[in-house]
Parts: C-alpha cells; structure tokens; sequence
C-alpha cells in the first residue's frame, strides 16, 4: 500500500524555521521525483519545490526561493523541505508529492503550517 505521510508542521513566528519530512512507502522511492505543494485557504494548491529522483536538481517556486530547501535521503524513504526565514503568506497545508510518469503520481494526506506573530 502506498503511503505518503508529511510531518513536522507546527505554528511558528515570521522570521522562524520548520523542516518537514515526507517518509514514503510501498513503492520505489528512488524512481520517483519529489515534490512539496501547498494550499492556503481560499486558494488553489500551488507548487513549491522539486526535487529529481537522484537529487541532482531542484527547482523552486519564486515566492520560496533563497529561503525554502528541498532535500531527499532515498536511504530513508524521505524528501525533506527545509523552510527558513517564514512568512505569515507561507501558511498553507503542506503535500508532498511523487511523480514518475503522467497519472503514476501519489499524494500525502498534508501537514500544516501557520506563520503567525
């Protein structure tokens, strides 16, 4: 069965730091590319950060860069987002997301976020 689960969500200050973690299993994980979405509420879920199956190459999304890093540890069955410098518009629900092939794509259920003084 496969199974995405998001961890490390919480309530901090602006200008603080969370790292979440993504442990995947029942599937490869080392096929897979990594990703880290988010929804605000109100909002349609929006890209963050991915990541390549080897960890080669991530990319970001603009309102993130400089300060969010995504990382992966395929000896763990982990992707990790490292999230520094947060703002209260970074408060969302946070996914994770694996991607091999159109429609051979998994979901965890989310973690959430709040940026708040």
């Amino acid at each position: 069965q496969v199974q995405l689960v998001e961890s490390g969500g919480g309530l901090v200050q602006p200008g603080g730091s969370l790292k979440l973690s993504c442990a995947a299993s029942g599937f490869t994980f080392s096929n897979y590319a990594m990703g880290w979405y988010r929804q605000a509420p109100g909002k349609e879920r929006e890209f963050v950060a991915f990541i390549t199956k080897t960890g080669s190459t991530t990319n970001y999304a603009d309102s993130v860069k400089g300060r969010f890093a995504i990382s992966r540890d395929n000896a763990k069955n982990t992707v990790y987002l490292q999230m520094n410098s947060l703002k209260p518009e970074d408060t969302a629900v946070y996914y994770c997301k694996a991607a091999r092939a159109p429609g051979d794509v998994y979901w965890g259920q989310g973690t959430q976020v709040t940026v708040t003084s």
